[in-house]
């Protein structure tokens, strides 16, 4: 059976990039990455998730709430736009996390359309069964929704080349990497990935005759 792939983006924030209230070291190198995989799976019509932190102005996320981050990607604001150098193609399916004052939003999976679907319930849906994954931050966003994933029981695959860490304690973007291969992810980069698809599409063509 054909199995069904889609491409998750991970919070490829304006506050996550250099220069933001949150800045992940060289978040921004991986826009031009991820625009290569965004063509890559918009020319086959494959479906497209941008997931978004959404905070509201209170949230026991921030540090002043009692949580461990600065005031980031709070709705409606500049520093929540995503990169403006990221190219999502039209019908992206955008998915909002984090939006109550309670909730850290981390994982993707937790996270909802904006008619209120919930994502997981959403590749159900639409008969997803492979995602591949990329974004901010590999030792948070990233890493939680990968995991969450996985134990949704979808088959995932860690854009390598395409994550950056935000490294709190050195070492943490790598023992996160490990973490979610241990749980199950499997690991590519652009032209793996390209291959794997293009073989896919090939093997699924009807056959030639004559």
């Amino acid at each position: 059976m054909q199995r069904r792939a889609a491409l998750l983006v991970v919070d490829v924030q304006i506050d996550f990039c250099p220069g933001g209230a949150l800045a992940v070291p060289n978040g921004d190198q991986v826009v031009p990455l991820l625009n290569r995989y965004l063509e890559l799976f918009n020319q086959r019509s494959a479906p497209v998730f941008a997931s978004r932190d959404w905070h509201p102005e209170q949230s026991k996320h921030f540090k002043e709430q009692g949580g461990i981050w600065p005031v980031h990607c709070v709705q409606g604001t500049a520093g929540a736009d995503f990169h403006p150098g990221l190219r999502l193609p039209e019908g992206t399916i955008l998915i909002s996390k984090g939006m109550t004052n309670w909730d850290n939003g981390y994982s993707a999976l937790q996270g909802v359309t904006e008619n209120g679907t919930p994502l997981a319930m959403l590749l159900r849906r639409m008969e997803l069964d492979r995602l591949y994954v990329g974004g901010l931050a590999t030792d948070y966003c990233v890493k939680e929704s990968v995991l969450d994933a996985l134990k949704e029981g979808f088959t995932v695959t860690v854009l390598t080349d395409a994550i950056r860490g935000v490294e709190v304690q050195a070492g943490d973007s790598e023992h996160a990497l490990q973490e979610m291969l241990a749980a199950g992810a499997g690991q590519a980069t652009f032209a793996s990935v390209r291959s794997t698809l293009q073989a896919e599409g090939e093997a699924h063509l009807p056959a030639r005759t004559g």
